[in-house]
């Protein structure tokens, strides 16, 4: 038996587990099927009674990733795959209304992938600890979440865009309207995510429409910089339809395709280049009306301006995605060069190309040995081409507006795996949650007091962040806010300390050379 809360829709009973009331899938909007498909959320139906909320409720559908071990980490609680997938979880400390800080959890996986349900991501420790509310969330993915038929039906504004988007909207209403009644303080919500969750917690910093729903925001490997426009956007979208054989218009046939069929070509086009120069295919897009613009444009022009922002990035970001390129692992200087021509196009005024410009960079700036080897240049440029320097722009561009945005650097690398994974993309996540224990890690991970330190550290800076606007507390140094001349970042490491300007040169090849 566990704590019942009265939420608007009815009464849900939860369960204790280990000191906290846990509440699981939680339906936040009506299931997205039928004729909902592709439409935005709309609110859940009432009911009578208590109903009980011990059960997570089923993951998106996605076709799981290559990596095994990924797929057990991100892929979901256990309950299956289902477009019935709108559900959240609660971990409170106490049902008793006294209005804690709030930390709301959007999962990553590039759009295509994951779940607010994995064990990775349960907010116990953190709830326990710090006497805090987490919430976890699903929201729609792939083109079930991110097909926008806007450019090819001119006119129609009802035509399906951003459901995905719309669904992280949805659960922070969910949480505004509710919260309260699981201990939580709706006037102090911090979003925090990671990877494609950090994509969508910039996102929401740029989209009028969810402005006033959350306070702080956290952005863990991830930025502004990957949202298509409107061009692109149709571009992914007519590919989809002619990949199924369908008319933009004919909406009852959207309706009715199975969903494996619609993985299949969501899938198809993804692997026909739609990732080209970073871009996600499949992730929200400017749409002229939940996204009139591009979120960063709207950063820079100041929609997030009351919104103090933490932001930061993997030293080691690409290591994780070299796991499953054999060719990159083997790399030699002229395969270098030829991805780099494709990734970073284009020449300077004299003529120089800019690929040979960011082989000269990276290899001033890493000495010592494996440092400079093709492989090591291609992981140090993807990182920041593709994670860093977005997060360092988005920082710059906020910190105009807002004095309170800070910046971090994780290069903590797991003893049993130093060389092969560094402190790679996602790596950061338990030192978060607290759930360094989980066993699926152990053998990878290991388990030294160094580590248990950090992740104290880090969930303290993350929780005190969520509580005041500021991430600095006794057990780490002064943590300086980030501003355009000095920089300054906390590195989180082994040792941890502030430092001015780090890996500078590197930005400042990006500046310029890498725009949204």
């Amino acid at each position: 038996m566990g704590a019942v809360a009265t939420m608007r829709a009815g009464k849900v009973e939860g369960e204790t587990v280990r000191g906290i009331e846990l509440f699981r899938g939680l339906s936040y909007a009506r299931p997205p099927v039928g004729k909902l498909r592709f439409r935005p959320p709309q609110p859940p139906e009432p009911w009578e009674g208590v109903r009980r909320a011990v059960r997570t409720g089923p993951t998106a559908p996605q076709i799981s990733p290559v990596l095994p071990l990924l797929a057990r980490l991100i892929g979901g609680g256990g309950t299956g795959h289902s477009e019935d997938c709108l559900y959240l979880n609660v971990w409170t400390p106490a049902v008793d209304r006294r209005r804690r800080p709030v930390l709301v959890w959007i999962h990553g996986g590039a759009f295509v992938m994951g779940s607010g349900s994995t064990r990775l991501y349960s907010g116990r420790r953190m709830a326990t600890r710090n006497d805090v509310v987490v919430v976890t969330l699903n929201y729609r993915l792939g083109a079930l979440g991110f097909l926008n038929l806007r450019g090819l039906i001119p006119g129609a504004d009802d035509a399906p865009s951003n459901a995905g988007l719309r669904d992280q909207i949805a659960a922070l209403e969910w949480v505004r309207d509710n919260i309260e009644a699981f201990g939580g303080d709706p006037e102090n919500v911090t979003i925090f995510g990671e990877s494609a969750g950090a994509m969508s917690v910039a996102t929401l910093l740029g989209t009028p429409s969810a402005q006033g729903l959350f306070h702080r925001a956290v952005m863990q490997s991830g930025a502004a910089h990957n949202v298509l426009s409107a061009e692109q956007a149709a571009n992914a979208a007519e590919l989809f339809l002619r990949e199924l054989g369908v008319d933009a218009l004919d909406t009852l046939a959207l309706e009715r395709i199975t969903v494996p069929k619609l993985l299949r070509a969501q899938r198809d086009i993804a692997l026909k280049g739609g990732m080209q120069l970073g871009l996600l295919p499949w992730a929200p897009s400017v749409d002229d009306d939940l996204l009139p613009g591009q979120p960063l444009d709207a950063i820079a022009n100041g929609s997030s301006s009351s919104v103090p922002i933490l932001i930061g990035t993997n030293r080691d970001e690409w290591k994780l995605f070299m796991l499953g390129d054999r060719t990159g692992r083997q790399l030699d200087e002229a395969g270098l060069r030829q991805r780099l021509e494709w990734t970073v196009p284009g020449r300077d005024p004299d003529g120089t190309p800019y690929a040979e410009l960011a082989l000269e960079t990276y290899r001033r700036t890493r000495t010592g040995r494996g440092r400079a080897s093709p492989s090591a240049l291609w992981v140090a440029i993807q990182s920041d081409r593709v994670f860093r320097y977005p997060a360092t722009r988005l920082a710059e561009l906020h910190a105009q507006h807002t004095p309170a945005t800070y910046s971090y650097l994780f290069t903590w690398a797991p003893p049993l795996a130093r060389n092969q994974l560094g402190a790679a993309h996602g790596i950061e996540i338990p030192f978060v949650f607290g759930t360094l224990r989980e066993p699926l890690l152990q053998p990878v991970f290991g388990m030294t007091r160094g580590a248990r330190a950090l992740g104290r550290r880090m969930q303290d800076a993350w929780v005190q962040f969520a509580r005041t606007g500021n991430p600095e507390h006794e057990k780490l140094p002064a943590w300086q806010t980030y501003e355009a001349t000095r920089r300054s970042t906390m590195i989180l490491g082994p040792r941890c300390y502030a430092e001015d300007r780090p890996l500078d040169d590197e930005r400042s090849f990006w500046e310029g050379h890498l725009e949204p």
